[in-house]
């Protein structure tokens, strides 16, 4: 099919050019959308005069999208599809979009119609501002209010407090990324919700900015509250790799000493013990300090391996322009 590729075929989609923006678009089973949705991507970026692509990742569709999405690429060139053979999740497929993507700029969106891709040029402006990462924050957020938006609310509050990023809506997925920035996140499980988090180590600049947000017109939400727990986990590791990224030095020397100290009190309680093994007081005492000694020396290349891009270390810039009802625009700086 025209411009159809396998994520693992090493094939890239045809034409020599390179585009100066990537759309990239998970798709599951949205046949009755990839069409509207190719139309209004195209007729929000057309009249901007970038030149531009858009990858379909189809995250294993069991429907006709597919076969629809194949049409559209068969008369649009600009239009490329990466296809998996079953569902791997919306991370996953971003991650392939992403992987594909040839554009100095990166726009992420939902596949069902959603994320208005009217709102793009207005976030791609603020890119030009000199912002590394522009995020979406559905100001009407057009969903249920017990299923979709308490748990939403519930779940941005949380991972403020553990981020230290006061980002309103980290689970739109309408955002716009500078390549290098995006590029080298690496993204597994549900993390695509974590990615402003994620960019901390680099130092990149943040803006947030209001867009619209549509209810659904054709086929089922993906989402539930199955996925709860799931994110809470994913916190957790993000926590974890925040903690070492801020201050990699402190936190191994921390590990270590406290791996240090364990070595001669668990020689020492084994060996007390009338059942106790010499051999094996020494070798639990052996492994406990050569662990300490082998995070003593990952402290100063972890320092250096997460240096922040900015100079002083500080953490991201994060400016939040916020549309309100009446079509205003005004902007306000986050603590």
């Amino acid at each position: 099919m025209v411009n159809e590729y396998k994520i693992g075929a090493g094939a890239v989609p045809s034409g020599g050019r390179v585009p100066d923006l990537s759309v990239v678009v998970p798709i599951y089973n949205e046949e009755d959308n990839v069409v509207l949705l190719h139309e209004a991507i195209v007729g929000a970026l057309d009249p901007s005069g970038r030149d531009f692509e858009i990858l379909f990742v189809d995250d294993g569709s069991r429907d006709a999208s597919i076969a629809r999405a194949s049409e559209i690429a068969a008369r649009d060139p600009r239009l490329a599809i990466v296809q998996f053979q079953r569902n791997y999740g919306q991370t996953a497929a971003m991650r392939a979009g992403i992987a594909f993507a040839r554009g100095r700029y990166i726009v992420t969106m939902d596949g069902d119609l959603q994320n208005d891709p009217a709102d793009i040029p207005m976030m791609l402006a603020k890119l030009d501002e000199g912002f590394d990462l522009v995020v979406g924050w559905r100001v009407n957020r057009q969903d249920k209010f017990l299923s979709r938006k308490v748990p939403s609310r519930m779940a941005n509050w949380l991972i403020g407090k553990v981020t230290g990023l006061p980002i309103r809506d980290n689970g739109c997925s309408l955002k716009v990324y500078r390549a290098e920035v995006i590029q080298n996140v690496p993204l597994y499980s549900d993390m695509h919700r974590f990615i402003p988090a994620m960019t901390i180590p680099v130092g990149a600049r943040i803006a947030e900015v209001g867009v619209h947000h549509r209810a659904r017109q054709f086929g089922e939400s993906k989402y539930g509250l199955s996925r709860i727990f799931k994110v809470l986990l994913d916190l957790l590791v993000i926590k974890a790799l925040l903690l070492f990224a801020r201050r990699p030095l402190s936190s191994f020397t921390k590990l270590g000493a406290l791996l240090a100290l364990l070595a001669p009190i668990s020689a020492l309680a084994i060996g007390a013990d009338a059942a106790g093994s010499q051999v094996v007081a020494m070798t639990v005492s052996g492994l406990l300090a050569t662990l300490a000694v082998f995070l003593f020396l990952c402290g100063p290349i972890a320092t250096l391996a997460f240096r922040p891009a900015d100079a002083d270390g500080t953490m991201q810039d994060i400016e939040r322009d916020l549309t309100e009802d009446d079509g205003r625009d005004h902007e306000r700086d986050v603590a």
